[in-house]
């Protein structure tokens, strides 16, 4: 299809009553622009080499995205799931004709929350793309999350000073889960000329995204904002996966591992790994998946009982009668979903996350005293990576997630798209507005619950906890 030649021409498309892709706020909406700048892209071209660095004018006109271009979620239909009952999401990329002119632009890039694997990739990413492909002049990195907006001096970031620091954990910035303000950021902004802000972070900062947006639009200010979903245990809904997710699976693999290993080494021996995970099971689902040495995997979304014909110690009682050791995954937030249990949340910590008890030392002086009562001289060894996850570098599967939604984020930046994230959504980029991936609850994968719990061996007893039988090796 051709190319729609100019942006107010896709706006114009998207607004339309007959349109039923999900709409993604614009500047336009409240700027009350009636003739759009219609500024050529820098990246259109009939050249693939431009100049040593490369970057500008290599895409040819047809390569340019459609404003009709959508992608539906979910993509498999059956009699309970038709396509019309689909949602039609924007589909990302560069558009030809833009909103910003390069030379006007700078732009701000901020990290927010907990650390994950990639932070420092995405911010390599959005530096380089901003710099050779849109040929910005002027990029700040803001230091420790949103407070660093008013609080610390900002730094100004090129190709040359983030040299290399896609192949290093954390992120160069700086991180925290507190100081949000969106008063004082927004006066920032104005103050120092930006009309470009790149938030990577997870629910809580895509919550703030809305906030700021919803002031830049009140006071009627030439800012975008654009979320690039960082979560680790991959519980943003719509999206397939954040990246680090897969990072994290990975590096989980080792703490089993050492897990199986101590288990298998005692006479009765018990490994116990705690995952990330506060109120998605996704790590620990994945990861018990993924080694096949994991018997029994606890996850927040379904309740267990620890005592009783059915409970978690009988089940590991029986088990090391019958198989000498046993291997359990656990995510962080299992103890609120322990049926009768006294495990209180601790309150919560500044960004206002609950502060979980620490399940994994509960289970183990249960599971041993339980085991001891019953003849049984139970050795646990208790293993928690958490933080050594969170600080690796990412993979190469994380990693490319990374540079694809971080270009996304400048394209429909540059489009004039605002309050948007950018992420794949059926293997295909596209543009959410801020609004359905915080205002919505996660889905529970259901169908890799249910193919852990169909791998029950009959020579085990059945257990009426439902957090996942993973093994019986």
């Amino acid at each position: 299809r051709r190319c729609v030649q100019e942006t107010g021409n896709e706006l114009l498309f998207l607004d339309s009553p007959t349109c039923d892709i999900i709409k993604v706020p614009h500047l336009a909406h409240y700027l009350g622009n009636t003739q759009f700048p219609n500024i050529i892209s820098p990246l259109l071209g009939d050249s693939k080499f431009r100049s040593v660095y490369g970057g500008e004018g290599f895409l040819p006109e047809e390569t340019f995205l459609d404003a009709r271009s959508f992608i539906i979620n979910p993509a498999v239909f059956g009699p309970h799931q038709t396509i019309d009952k689909s949602q039609k999401y924007l589909r990302a990329g560069p558009r030809r004709n833009n909103f910003f002119r390069p030379s006007e632009v700078t732009a701000a890039i901020v990290t927010c929350g907990a650390l994950c694997p990639g932070l420092n990739s995405v911010i390599r990413e959005l530096v380089l793309a901003l710099t050779y492909n849109y040929r910005i002049k002027k990029i700040y990195g803001i230091q420790y999350g949103f407070k660093g907006f008013y609080t610390y001096g900002w730094l100004e970031l090129n190709p040359e000073n983030t040299s290399g620091i896609q192949q290093r954990g954390g992120t160069i910035l700086g991180t925290s889960t507190c100081g949000f303000d969106a008063e004082k950021i927004v006066n920032s902004l104005v103050e120092k000329n930006v009309n470009q802000v790149y938030v990577i972070g997870g629910n809580g900062s895509h919550k703030a995204i809305y906030d700021l947006f919803l002031l830049i639009k009140e006071r009627k200010l030439p800012i975008t904002i654009a979320g690039i979903p960082k979560s680790i245990d991959n519980d943003i809904p719509i999206l397939d996966r954040s990246f680090g997710f897969q990072t994290a699976i990975q590096e989980a693999q080792r703490a089993i591992k050492s897990a199986d290993v101590e288990s298998n080494c005692l006479e009765y021996g018990i490994g116990l790994v705690k995952l990330i995970g506060r109120t998605s099971g996704h790590i620990a689902l994945y990861a018990s998946l993924a080694s096949r040495d994991v018997n029994i995997c606890l996850i927040p979304e379904f309740q267990y009982e620890l005592y009783g014909p059915g409970g978690l110690c009988e089940f590991v009682y029986e088990r090391l009668k019958l198989r000498r050791h046993c291997v359990i995954v656990v995510s962080e937030g299992v103890g609120i979903s322990l049926k009768g249990s006294n495990l209180r949340k601790l309150g919560k910590d500044e960004s206002g996350n609950p502060i979980l008890p620490d399940v994994g030392l509960y289970l183990s002086k249960e599971l041993v005293r339980y085991c001891k009562a019953k003849g049984i001289d139970a050795s646990l060894k208790y293993i928690d990576p958490t933080d050594m996850i969170k600080t690796v570098p990412p993979n190469s599967s994380d990693s490319f997630i990374c540079s694809m939604i971080a270009q996304n984020a400048i394209h429909g930046s540059f489009a004039g798209f605002t309050c948007f994230t950018t992420a794949n959504v059926n293997n295909r980029g596209c543009f959410i507005p801020v609004s359905y991936t915080h205002l919505r609850a996660h889905e529970t994968p259901e169908h890799l619950v249910c193919r852990l719990l169909l791998e029950k061996k009959k020579n085990i007893p059945q257990t009426v906890f439902v957090s996942c039988i993973v093994s019986q090796v």
